[in-house]
């Protein structure tokens, strides 16, 4: 606890670390988009948005910085490198400024222009890649750089480092079973890196076998929904283990576009791109259940996406 003295007087303060306010996030019920589901099916959206960062990734970046830091791997003397879609970066960069460590990051040029900005604002040395190359381009560039400078860098790799599924391990799975004392049946969830599917999901597993694990993806290579992969076509996160979900359920673009904006205007959502696809995916599944309580990720706000002129029509 840090004091301050004013006046001859010692005043306890209580502050917190930006790190201390990551996770424990609210897991809201859905109300309205749920009408004509069954009274004995429940779905619940983990709120992500909340953390200081704005989305569930603050949970994955600062594990991945924090055991690079205790490894020795992350130095003063490093900037930490990474590719991202944006919301990873973001994180990167909010822990980053506030620890005193550089970032770089490898971006596809077609991010929005709300994440570009606000990786600039928080000091990100930032390289567009192409966005034909998709993700894909970003972490070819990376690769390059850090083949050509392998002492400047201390590479991330949020798409193969084993820190990213242990933060949702240690985190967002425990705090889903607890919010829902244990009576969660199904767990839906987007890929990207697949690290909140892989965590959370061998989380719950551990603690109840029977609870069915459902990834949510879009249904074409050229989706535009930022943040996830169609995972047939995509290079597979090294961390991805295509046996863990049960079943996989695909979303189209213009599906998720029109939920993102059903979630704002019937439920007071205001909600991104992924968290569109993840609704419709947790719908599709609760639509076959006589009973169960369905939870799914809503991994950031919609901030980042008013540029989309198409999506707010």
């Amino acid at each position: 606890m840090n004091t301050l003295t004013i006046e001859k007087k010692t005043v306890a303060l209580q502050v917190d670390s930006l790190s201390a306010r990551v996770g424990n996030t609210p897991l809201l019920p859905l109300h309205r988009v749920t009408l004509g589901l069954p009274a004995s099916v429940n779905i619940y959206a983990k709120a992500e948005w909340f953390n200081p960062g704005g989305s569930i990734k603050d949970r994955a970046a600062l594990n991945i910085i924090q055991t690079a830091i205790a490894s020795g791997e992350l130095t003063p003397k490093k900037r930490l490198l990474d590719s991202t879609s944006g919301n990873t970066g973001i994180a990167y960069a909010t822990f980053g400024a506030a620890m005193g460590i550089p970032v770089t990051l490898a971006l596809p040029e077609n991010a929005s222009q709300e994440r570009i900005s606000i990786l600039r604002a928080l000091g990100v040395e930032l390289i567009l890649t192409d966005a034909s190359e998709g993700p894909e381009g970003a972490m070819n560039v990376v690769r390059e750089m850090l083949q050509k400078s392998p002492e400047k860098y201390f590479y991330a790799n949020q798409y193969g480092n084993p820190a990213n599924w242990m933060a949702h391990y240690q985190s967002t799975g425990p705090e889903i079973y607890t919010q829902t004392a244990g009576q969660i049946t199904h767990f839906v969830a987007g890929l990207g890196t697949s690290g909140t599917m892989m965590g959370t999901g061998r989380y719950l597993r551990d603690q109840n076998p029977q609870i069915e694990l459902i990834a949510g993806q879009p249904i074409k290579p050229l989706h535009g929904l930022e943040g996830l992969k169609h995972m047939q076509s995509a290079e597979h996160p090294a961390i991805y283990d295509a046996n863990l979900p049960d079943c996989y359920v695909e979303v189209e673009t213009e599906a998720a576009h029109q939920m993102v904006r059903r979630l704002a205007r019937e439920e007071g959502l205001f909600v991104g791109l992924s968290s569109g696809a993840a609704a419709v995916a947790a719908l599709r599944v609760a639509e076959k259940l006589e009973s169960g309580v369905v939870v799914t990720i809503f991994p950031d706000a919609g901030y980042k996406y008013l540029s989309n002129k198409e999506l707010w029509k």
